[in-house]
């Protein structure tokens, strides 16, 4: 989500308390500071720390990790609801964190190389994998992806004739845009605007990155008259919004990929998290969404509903 990860990424969000730990929480308390990459538990191969950004579709992929890799008899700690990249990254490359379920796109122009032109899956990873630091790698991509957008309501549109990004360009002083805090300054995100499309937002709202339901509440009661949303969000589809077309490709792919600490995942977890990779689709993190947001299913259900159906736990 810009940087993937713009993205990476409605009601959900107010049940993050159901299945998320505190920020840098833990479950085990035999954990130390996740920042000093100290804890034993993220490095002796007995214990993976799985962490998760501070969005609930973050959290629930996280989940699945967690239960796929429990699946194959491995502990697990649970350390979500974290923070946006710019938090959450150092964390994983100094040890703290085992395991995380990345976008492959906004890691890369985000946190790895933010000069980076890189839009496909292949080439996207590719760089990765010479840019990384050495203490992290990137396991197997899922074809599901969860991209940043621009997205307005219906009414919106066709008061502005709005279809792509582009079009935005000679009404969007007039406009204000609603959007995480850190998308502010991300190339995949108000910069890459400016730069590419030549597109300058009258007013940026700032929010929490976990707070898509406030940015859904903002675009449709009209105080903000688009919207970085995540574009799995059931919302989309619910409220009838139109997601901007985007032909310059300034939102890269944003597939689903394990990052993880080299010396805290064996063989056994690293097949554990690319089984899962091959399995998940976009249409699935889609059902799962809906679940999650409409339903109002706990995270732990979907998640082991989905690794059962998928033929990775019982």
């Amino acid at each position: 989500m810009s940087p993937k990860r713009v993205v990476h990424r409605a009601a959900a969000f107010g049940l993050i308390a159901a299945f998320s730990l505190t920020a840098c929480g833990s479950s085990d308390s035999s954990d130390s500071n996740p920042l000093t990459g100290s804890s034993s538990a993220a490095g002796d191969g007995k214990t993976l720390v799985v962490g998760s950004a501070n969005f609930p579709e973050n959290q629930l992929l996280a989940e699945i990790y967690a239960e796929a890799l429990e699946a194959k008899g491995l502990k697990v700690t649970r350390k979500f609801d974290i923070g946006a990249r710019e938090v959450y990254y150092d964390q994983i490359v100094k040890g703290g964190i085992s395991v995380f379920p990345e976008y492959n796109g906004a890691l890369l122009a985000v946190a790895v190389d933010k000069t980076s032109t890189a839009t496909g899956t292949e080439e996207i990873n590719a760089e990765l994998k010479k840019k990384l630091p050495s203490s992290v790698e990137i396991l197997d991509s899922a074809e599901a992806q969860d991209k940043d957008s621009v997205t307005v309501t219906a009414e919106t549109a066709a008061k502005y004739h709005l279809k792509t990004l582009a079009d935005l360009k000679p009404v969007a002083s007039k406009l204000t845009l609603g959007a995480g805090s850190e998308f502010k300054t991300r190339q995949q995100g108000w910069i890459g605007l400016e730069k590419i499309y030549g597109v300058e937002f009258g007013k940026f709202q700032p929010l929490d990155a976990g707070a898509q339901s406030t940015l859904l509440k903002l675009l449709k009661d009209g105080k903000a008259q688009a919207a970085n949303i995540y574009t799995t969000d059931p919302a989309i589809v619910e409220d009838k919004l139109v997601v901007l077309d985007d032909p310059k490709n300034l939102f890269s792919s944003q597939n689903v990929t394990p990052l993880v600490y080299k010396s805290a995942v064996n063989d056994t977890a690293k097949t554990a998290l690319n089984a899962v990779s091959a399995k998940l689709t976009t249409a699935d993190l889609q059902d799962m969404m809906k679940k999650l947001v409409n339903d109002k299913e706990d995270a732990s259900t979907v998640a082991k509903e989905w690794l059962t159906k998928a033929g990775l736990a019982s």
